[in-house]
């Protein structure tokens, strides 16, 4: 009984120990998201500006860019998944990489071949286990992302888009679709597709009113040449967007799964004390009862001499 009793107090100390990892792990995570959240604010204006000046340009200048040319008879099609680096963040990776699985599935069925791009190692090394060709990865930003990455990026993918122009057999892709974790509230985070390329102009949030007009705008030096520099900025844009969007749903998740963590290890604390003090209620009883048996086989051994 003395080792059963040693084994639970073992146990309620190591579990002390991992309560005080995932309350700090929770703790962080919660100062961290405030700061992702505030980022995701602080970009949107640009992202709507950004927005309204391609919807300008698109709608106004009446030129046909090879970003925005929808192919007649699409047959490749480039994925990105955005993933965390790190774990211990719930169901977060692996709902986003569920939303993608389901639209690769759909892309096949449509007849396209798909190239995946991934960021996060997360991402990275669950298509690695399966032996899954990915064309590209990028880690170790995805809690704290930055323009910088997002251009690196999009750069690969708009290049990817447009193939090498030296090189008759290579058009690129056909389509580039783009899989994240919107971040709704601290409580709800949703997988997200979208299609960025060919272009297709989504507001989102920053959708303007219905009666709202856009600016008109005069184009120099030409329509054409003031695509070629917005629409890459427009794509960096989105997708930087995403990775802060992406960002405050890994921390949120990470803090929900944290604190879960810490009430169940608050309830084993709890089990294993009441466990533990059984056994040692248990063991001063059975040797309260070796005792009194001693005494009374005494008294009995004595009586018989007399």
């Amino acid at each position: 009984m003395a080792v059963s009793l040693r084994e639970y107090r073992a146990r309620i100390k190591s579990t002390e120990s991992m309560k005080k990892i995932t309350r700090a792990m929770e703790l962080i995570a919660a100062s961290r998201i405030i700061k992702a959240q505030q980022r995701a604010r602080q970009a949107a204006p640009y992202a709507r500006e950004l927005t309204r000046s391609v919807s300008a340009v698109a709608t106004y200048a009446s030129v046909d860019h090879p970003l925005t040319t929808e192919p007649e008879d699409p047959k490749k099609a480039a994925m990105l998944v955005i993933t965390s680096d790190r774990g211990l963040a719930g169901a977060y990776s692996s709902s986003v990489i569920k939303e993608s699985e389901r639209l690769a599935a759909r892309l096949r069925d449509e007849g396209k071949e798909i190239s995946t791009y991934i960021t996060g190692r997360k991402g990275q090394a669950y298509f690695t286990f399966r032996d899954r060709p990915v064309v590209e990865a990028w880690t170790g930003f995805s809690d704290q992302p930055t323009y910088d990455d997002a251009k690196e990026i999009g750069d690969t993918l708009v290049a990817a888009f447009l193939g090498d122009p030296e090189d008759d057999d290579d058009h690129g892709v056909d389509e580039v679709h783009l899989v994240y974790t919107q971040f709704k509230s601290m409580l709800v985070q949703e997988p997200h597709t979208v299609r960025l390329l060919p272009l297709e102009v989504v507001e989102g949030e920053a959708k303007p009113e219905s009666d709202e007009v856009l600016p008109l705008y005069e184009f120099e030096p030409s329509g054409a040449e003031v695509l070629d520099e917005l629409l890459p900025r427009y794509v960096n844009s989105r997708i930087y967007f995403a990775l802060l969007q992406a960002s405050a749903s890994e921390l949120a998740a990470r803090q929900k799964a944290m604190k879960a963590a810490t009430d169940n290890a608050d309830e084993l604390i709890k089990k294993f004390t009441r466990i533990a003090n059984q056994a040692r209620q248990a063991g001063i009883t059975q040797e309260i009862s070796e005792i009194v048996g001693g005494v009374n086989a005494l008294a009995d051994a004595n009586a018989a001499k007399e």
